[in-house]
């Protein structure tokens, strides 16, 4: 067993590194939104209060009115132009003996620059060339610590530069030595603004008059979505105000995320413990109740690879296409296990599938719900699984429960019919039609893994077969041999809870080398028996052989394996008793060799090919009791079955010692129904 877990342990590892890689690490911000489009993500439920924040288009709006009204503020700088005339002074005093002219110009200088600034509101170059492109129609000025009520009109204001382009012609009748004086003196670069911008009055005050036209032109928050109430449903187009939301919202998120802790390493070790619980639950289930498929590397395989593919193909659908994930087909998953393996089994592993695919989807209820039902109509369409056409019938299935799902989570979340969605209703037919083609990929699974599906087995064991037909013509003590023990073996089978189509078509096959060699069985002569002729060991090789050629028949027609296993265990590695016995008889006193007189094997290794020793050998006796009355049948059947158990031929099975009753009891109603004794009809009463 430990051999299986580490083997088992290692597939269900790689199942484990495979789905988590491609669980969707989601990015909540990652939508797109536009106004006048639909929204095509799944219907948006408030994870948390979110204030309802005026639409674009009315802050736009407010924007618009408040740049056609504002005025910036600039502050009057009284003390202007003193600063800039103590400069000149302090400048002029290290000459001492300025001419009469330079005196001259002094004072035309400083009488200037008084007026100027006096009489006119002066501004930087820059503020200019705005007020000159009409960007600064009007200002509000503050005179010490009062705003003007009304605001300033531009249009009067001077620049620095026009008041030295200006200054030359009071100077002097000679502009151009009155400039060159100017530059000598430095004029034009102490010339300052005495009006001065005041960026943080004019921000608070145009947060003010902002705040004001807000409420004005209702632009300010009108309310609140609180948690779990619906932001915006799928399909809806997005209006102005939903697009806001939907920014708020995004932005929301975004302070959340930086404000928390959330850790990428954290994300990925919650999703892959998540899938290592289910996996985990997964492979307890069948180690608890499936041992043969728990044993079985294939089977295993094939458990952990169809889970593993369909969540990749539910996960790049959902990725792809809105709701896609319910486009996978689950249920095709459930028909293929059911098929080769049980109802049970294939119902828990498909609900681990589920459970996988819902924690990666945004709607985890509907998917679970809808999916379930899915699987169920799916195992119980298939529940008598005999033909191939069967298939339609399963879609049916699967489609009927599936929308009824649908229609209830609606119904119950919403309380109304208006949510149902076509688009819904044809991805449930397209998931419903997905599950058809199971029966395409039996066969290609039948090849790749070497199962034996159900269908398989009920195709194997019409008559109608060549080799069966061949069987019936050829030899036909064999072929009625053969559908008594199939008739035998299937009785107990079915007591004991083994594969009964298994049990079936390996009774019908088991004897078909004897086909080589129909006349040296018992049942198939007429009176006449080659074995008279020969010599014990030669006749032991006839009988012996019909085991090889069997299996060579079976190879021939490309039986499957499991079948084939029913030719080479029938009689284990049993004695031809009858003739190593005619053997010692012939050789008193010698010890003949028990080799040649033994079948190849080897001992049956399955309940159900122990079945078909046991009533193999049963029904072949049962034939040639003097008198088949119950009791008779019972000390046979009882002889037989615990003769084989002392020989150890069953040891190397998976029957139990509890399975042995019910067997025997089988064998006994059946072979006491087929020999029971009839009424004798009267002769005809004489005239």
């Amino acid at each position: 067993m430990k051999k299986y877990l580490l083997i088992n342990l290692l597939m269900a590892l790689g199942a484990v590194a495979v789905i988590t890689y491609f669980y969707p690490r989601v990015d909540k911000t990652d939508f797109k939104a536009e106004v006048g489009k639909p929204w095509n993500y799944p219907k948006l439920v408030a994870p948390f209060d979110i204030p309802i924040n005026p639409s674009a288009e009315r802050m736009q709006a407010v924007d618009d009115s408040l740049e056609r009204s504002f005025a910036p503020i600039f502050v009057r700088d009284t003390d202007m132009p003193e600063p800039i005339i103590t400069t000149l002074v302090a400048q002029w005093g290290q000459d001492d003996n300025p001419s009469e002219q330079e005196k001259a110009m002094r004072a035309r200088a400083i009488k200037y620059i008084k007026d100027t600034y006096l009489y006119n509101e002066i501004i930087t170059n820059d503020f200019m060339g705005q007020v000159s492109q009409g960007m600064l129609p009007m200002v509000r000025v503050v005179n010490g610590r009062e705003v003007s009520k009304e605001p300033t009109q531009t249009g009067a204001f001077i620049s620095i530069r026009q008041v030295a382009d200006e200054m030359p012609k009071s100077l002097s009748a000679d502009t151009s030595a009155a400039r060159q004086w100017m530059r000598k003196n430095g004029i034009e670069e102490l010339l300052q603004p005495n009006l001065d911008y005041d960026l943080e009055a004019t921000n608070l005050r145009r947060d003010d008059e902002r705040n004001e036209l807000s409420i004005k032109m209702g632009a300010v928050v009108s309310g609140v979505i609180l948690q779990g109430e619906t932001v915006i449903e799928r399909g809806q187009v997005i209006s102005e105000q939903d697009y806001t939301n939907l920014m708020t919202y995004r932005q929301m998120l975004i302070d959340e995320q930086k404000s928390s802790s959330r850790s990428t390493l954290l994300l990925w070790l919650g999703q892959g413990l998540y899938v290592v619980l289910i996996i985990v639950a997964l492979l307890c289930y069948i180690s608890f109740t499936a041992p043969d498929v728990w044993t079985d590397r294939n089977k295993m395989l094939f458990i952990l690879l169809g889970i593993t593919l369909m969540f990749v193909v539910a996960i790049v659908l959902n990725n792809n296409i809105g709701y896609g994930a319910f486009i996978a087909p689950y249920a095709l998953l459930t028909v293929l296990m059911t098929v080769f393996y049980s109802v049970p089994l294939s119902l828990f592993a498909s609900m681990m599938l589920i459970l996988l695919a819902a924690g990666a989807v945004d709607q985890p209820l509907e998917l679970m719900a809808i999916e379930t039902m899915a699987v169920v109509g799916a195992a119980y369409s298939q529940r008598e699984l005999t033909k191939r056409s069967q298939m339609l019938r399963t879609g049916a299935f699967v489609l009927a429960a599936s929308l009824l799902a649908y229609v209830a989570v609606e119904l119950m979340r919403n309380g109304t019919t208006v949510g149902l969605s076509w688009r819904m209703v044809w991805y449930l037919a397209v998931s419903a039609l997905l599950t058809m083609p199971a029966f395409i990929l039996m066969v290609a699974i039948e090849r790749a893994f070497g199962f034996v599906s159900v269908v398989t087995l009920v195709e194997l064991t019409d008559t109608n077969n060549p080799v069966l037909r061949e069987l019936s013509q050829e030899c036909p003590g064999t072929f009625q041999h053969a559908m008594a023990v199939s008739n035998l073996a299937t009785d107990a089978a079915l007591r004991i809870g083994a594969n009964e189509p298994l049990v079936r078509a390996g009774a019908l096959y088991h004897d078909i080398g004897k086909l080589s060699n129909p006349n040296f069985f018992t049942e198939n002569q007429n009176g006449v028996n080659p074995h008279d002729a020969l010599p014990p060991e030669q006749s032991a090789r006839v009988i012996i052989g019909h085991v090889t050629d069997g299996l060579y028949r079976a190879n021939k027609i490309g039986l499957p394996q499991v079948v084939k296993d029913f030719i080479l265990q029938h009689h284990g590695r049993g004695q031809a008793k009858y003739f190593y016995f005619n053997a010692c008889k012939a050789n008193p006193g010698v010890e003949v060799d028990p080799a040649p007189y033994t079948y190849p094997g080897p001992n049956p290794q399955t309940r159900e090919t122990s079945l078909l020793m046991m009533a193999d050998s049963v029904e072949a006796a049962s034939r040639s009791l003097p008198e088949h009355t119950t009791e008779a049948i019972t000390a046979l059947v009882n002889k037989i079955i615990d003769g084989q158990i002392a020989d150890g031929l069953h040891s190397e099975s998976t029957l139990e010692f509890r399975d042995v009753p019910l067997i025997k009891a089988a064998f006994i109603k059946r072979l006491s129904t087929i020999y029971h004794a009839r009424v004798k009809y009267p002769d005809k009463p004489k005239s």
